[in-house]
Order: structure tokens, then sequence, then C-alpha cells
């Protein structure tokens, strides 16, 4: 059993997702986009549910058609769409409001094969450092699938107000550190972005079946 308490996770659902054309696949957004009859996000709660406490999902435009998932929805606190870290910084603004010293566990809502032990392992690592962790694989790090201490929100809205909207930008100047999983025999961090994306991510469904 893990000695840390279940982290506070969001979903980020709030970008564009343009290159999906989703209402070519009969969804008004990316994350509703069906795989195997069930929406990407649908995916990603089930992924997510066991490993956290409570779990939110960022969402803007459209945000009614996420409330029959049964997450609360939190809105970007900063307008324009400036990018997932305006996500980040809701999402760590309603954490910081519930428990200051809290971490939250972020993903996009396009990660359908998020690995069971993502919380866990985050977790483990950021006991180590105190710092923000995120998930990496393929020899690369996912920086918005990461665990944030709530404090980390005054630097990222600091980035954000500055016009400073690169993920990886604002990982190197937090000293973030990656964890890493075993990309064998299939990436868990899987991102689907393109129709294409969607016809490998349902033949990965299939053969797990």
């Amino acid at each position: 059993m893990s000695p840390f308490r279940p982290p506070h996770a969001l979903i980020l659902a709030g970008g564009l997702g343009r290159r999906m054309d989703a209402p070519a696949h009969g969804a008004p957004q990316k994350p509703l986009v069906q795989l195997g009859g069930t929406p990407l996000i649908a995916h990603v709660i089930a992924r997510l549910r066991p490993q956290v406490g409570q779990l939110w999902i960022n969402a803007n435009s459209g945000a009614d058609a996420y409330a029959g998932l049964g997450c609360d929805l939190v809105p970007d606190t900063i307008a324009g769409y400036p990018g997932p870290l305006a996500g980040v910084l809701a999402g760590l603004e309603r954490l910081a409001a519930e428990d200051a010293h809290a971490s939250l566990l972020t993903v996009p809502a396009d990660t359908p094969f998020l690995p069971s032990d993502l919380a866990a392992r985050l977790q483990q690592r950021q006991a180590e450092t105190g710092g923000v962790v995120c998930a990496g694989s393929l020899g690369r790090r996912h920086p918005v699938i990461a665990l944030w201490p709530a404090s980390a929100r005054t630097a990222l809205r600091e980035s954000l107000e500055a016009g400073r909207l690169k993920v990886g930008l604002l990982m190197d100047a937090l000293n973030a550190v990656t964890e890493v999983w075993d990309s064998e025999p299939e990436d868990p961090f899987f991102n689907v972005n393109t129709p294409e994306d969607l016809a490998i991510a349902e033949i990965r469904r299939t053969a797990r079946q």
C-alpha cells in the first residue's frame, strides 16, 4: 500500500485540438471523440480514478459536454486560451484554496493508456525532490503529465502573465525532474492528436481485450 495519500488530479481538456477535426468524428471536441464506443476522456478518467482522490476536468468552451462525467469542472482563470499551462494554473489555484500543502497530478484528455502506477511513482519521486515531477518515455519528457506542488502556482502565473507559454521552459525554470517509464512493448503516454493516432489507439485497445 502506498504511504502517500492520493493526490488531486486535473484532466486538461481545454485545448482546441484542431488536428483531430472532432466534428468529422461526430464529437464537439477532441476529448469526446469515441475510442471503442467511449469518449477519449472517459478512458483517462477510468485510468485515474483508482489512483487519485478528487478528479477535476479543465474545460472552457463547451464545458457542459463534460458535465455527465462525474468530475468538477475547472475553467481557465486567464483569458484567451493561452495553452495547457493556463489549465494547470486553474487547477493549482483550485487546489490551493482547499489544501495549500497538497500536490496536483495533471494529464491531457487524449492519453487513454496511462499507467496504473502513475500517481504512486510521481509521488515517490516528489518525496525525494520536493518539486515538480513529470513523466517521461521514449527519451523525452511529457511536461503536462506531471505532479505539481500547490506552491508552483506563483511561478506559473508569473510566467503566463509575462507571455511565457511554453511548458518545457517553465519546467526548466522550476528545475523539474523526470520519472521515466518503460515504453516496451507500448508507450503508456501515447496521445491521440490526429485521426491516424485514433486508428492506432483502436488497434491497441482491441489487442488488450
